[in-house]
């Protein structure tokens, strides 16, 4: 039963993240394009690190993660 619980939930997360995927240009705020991200452009390169995302995507799959595990 374990690794039939495992499968549905990654099949639950995978359709999660594609109908964010698809309706993610039409948010208000863009992920990848939060405030706190850092973006630096100079005159012959640029960079861009997304670090309020990354907050937040790992947040997320934090309690994604305990989620799962306390229902497992």
């Amino acid at each position: 039963m374990g690794i039939g619980r495992l499968l549905i939930a990654i099949g639950i997360l995978l359709v999660a993240a594609g109908v964010l995927l698809t309706v993610g240009g039409r948010l208000p705020l863009r992920l990848g394009r939060l405030p706190g991200d850092i973006y630096v452009q100079g005159k012959n390169s640029s960079f861009y690190f997304p670090l309020t995302t990354c907050i937040l995507l790992s947040v997320l799959l934090s309690l994604v993660l305990w989620i799962l595990r306390r229902l497992g």
